[in-house]
């Protein structure tokens, strides 16, 4: 017998001797050790974090896209920096704009690094956007080598989004190009268009099911980026 095969049957019958010893409420929380580890990067505004509208909580897109992702045997280990009124430019009811959040999320190990938003910049002049951008790209490029980018424009919830967010996604659509990035575009793809029921009452943040629903559109777009989904 060959020392390989020797080897694996004693590997195999230790294994099978630790096991037998677990009692069985205990096998849920037994876990074989992850070789290659999808480490994910989110940064965003109040459509990531969730709102009193809805997405708070394993209720935000965020998390059922994990929990898609391993349901189709993606293992990933995700960290979200995302803060209500932030944008590139724009500060958040935290004092953050996106390159700060990109300083607390994005790790040297990441493998893929997705921006959302953000409509908050919807009064900010296009170029001083585009520098932003560009400038907060550059940064988790710095930071996250080999990662790739994943950047979603601002959806909005009607056919006709105005001037200025239109402004925003063709800004974000250009420096997501020059950056190597895939860009989402929701407005192009009309993802809340007819949907009222996906936008709370405020007729700006999505409830719940506007969470489930971005999480179905994004869990593959993600998903692809790691594996074939």
């Amino acid at each position: 017998m060959r020392r390989p095969l020797r080897f694996l049957l004693t590997l195999a019958v230790l294994v099978g001797t630790l096991t037998a010893q677990i009692p069985q409420a205990q096998h849920h929380d037994v876990r074989l050790l992850d070789y290659a580890v999808n480490r994910i990067a989110v940064i965003g505004d109040s459509y990531t974090a969730g709102s009193d509208e809805g997405g708070t909580g394993t209720t935000g897109w965020t998390t059922q896209v994990w929990r898609a992702l391993t349901q189709h045997g993606i293992a990933v280990t995700p960290t979200v920096a995302a803060e209500g009124g932030a944008g590139y430019c724009t500060r958040g009811m935290h004092g953050s704009v996106f390159e700060d959040l990109t300083v607390r999320a994005v790790k040297p190990t990441d493998v893929l690094v997705v921006f959302f938003g953000s409509r908050n910049d919807k009064d900010v002049d296009p170029t001083r956007l585009s520098i932003a951008m560009n400038g907060t790209l550059k940064l988790a490029r710095q930071i996250a080598r080999s990662a790739k980018f994943l950047v979603v424009g601002p959806p909005w919830p009607s056919a006709d989004p105005p001037p200025t967010i239109r402004r925003i996604r063709d800004v974000l659509g250009y420096q997501a190009e020059l950056a190597g990035a895939t860009f989402v575009d929701p407005i192009a793809a009309r993802w809340f268009v007819g949907k009222p029921e996906l936008i709370g009452a405020d007729g700006v943040h999505p409830t719940d099911a506007g969470h489930m629903y971005m999480a179905e559109k994004l869990a593959p777009t993600i998903g692809a980026q790691l594996n074939p989904y």
